[in-house]
């Protein structure tokens, strides 16, 4: 077992923390908003730190979930400095490769290992423990790190060096995002023909249309419920880390943009915090106006 620390508490990072716990680690936790940290302690075996520093003194492998780069950038400038050599830092945030290179670099120097291991699974994958990991980062980083992340992973690949789990965690949110517009489309049409949801869904899942999406999310969509996983808001982040990435290494992704613009209206239909499956929504929405 391990010392561990874990900073941000978000709705994924408060779950996966608990899951070290159980595992048997011993767990420091930090959030921006303390009182979440105090919640988190009080319901698991670990201990809330008011200070990242205090959080990350003495631990073997440091674990952030956080929002965006400034976030990542802010966190790790106060960790990096009070980690001891030898340790591990390991990003779950979906955040910039440019970030991660960096922050690679930056760790190395400080005889600190760095790996970019950003999550695949949604809130229901980290409650019950079931999370893909796509991680970027040397052999031996790796290694270190496994053991540990195994405590709320289903399955992990290590994708190549710094910058590679980013990556590989964009091109998973660029399929999502073409998928969920299918089948965004395919229910509209559905039931635009007078075609019962069910009944189709019963016929095409059993084929070449089928997708996770598919079977965990169309009676929702159905039914315009969209309180089930990750947010519009953040989908939008991460289709703008993607999107930024291809400018600079030339990929097309004219069907990523374009579903990005659909959320973009989600968004001024007060969906920001819908999950992403509301797609259907803005459908719905155009053929009644």
């Amino acid at each position: 077992m391990a010392n561990v620390a874990f900073l941000g508490l978000g709705v994924m990072g408060f779950p996966m923390a608990g899951h070290l716990s159980k595992a048997g680690h011993t767990v420091r936790v930090w959030n921006r908003t303390a009182a979440k940290a105090q919640t988190w302690a009080e319901q698991h075996q670990g201990q809330a730190c008011h200070g990242i520093a205090d959080a990350v003194a003495d631990a073997d492998c440091v674990l952030m979930c956080l929002g965006d780069d400034p976030d990542v950038r802010a966190v790790a400038e106060i960790a990096l400095p009070a980690m001891k050599a030898g340790a591990v830092l390991v990003d779950h945030t979906t955040a910039s490769a440019a970030l991660a290179r960096e922050l690679h670099e930056t760790a190395k120097a400080s005889q600190i290992g760095f790996l970019d291991a950003p999550v695949s699974g949604g809130q229901a994958g980290a409650e019950n423990g079931q999370l893909s990991i796509m991680c970027g980062g040397d052999d031996s980083v790796f290694a270190k790190a496994e053991p540990i992340m195994g405590a709320y992973a289903k399955a992990m690949v290590h994708a190549g060096p710094a910058g590679a789990g980013q990556l590989t965690k964009m091109v998973n949110q660029i399929c999502i995002a073409g998928l969920v517009q299918g089948l965004a489309e395919g229910l509209h049409f559905a039931k635009s023909a007078g075609l019962d949801p069910e009944t189709v869904i019963s016929a095409v899942s059993k084929g070449a249309a089928q997708s996770w999406q598919m079977e965990n999310r169309w009676r929702t969509m159905v039914d315009g419920e969209f309180d089930f996983g990750f947010a519009v808001n953040w989908m939008r982040k991460d289709l703008r880390i993607a999107l930024d990435e291809a400018r600079n290494n030339g990929a097309r992704l004219p069907a990523a943009a374009l579903v990005d613009q659909f959320y973009a209206e989600i968004e001024a239909m007060g969906g920001g915090r819908w999950d992403t499956s509301s797609l259907i929504a803005r459908l719905e929405n155009a053929e009644r106006t």
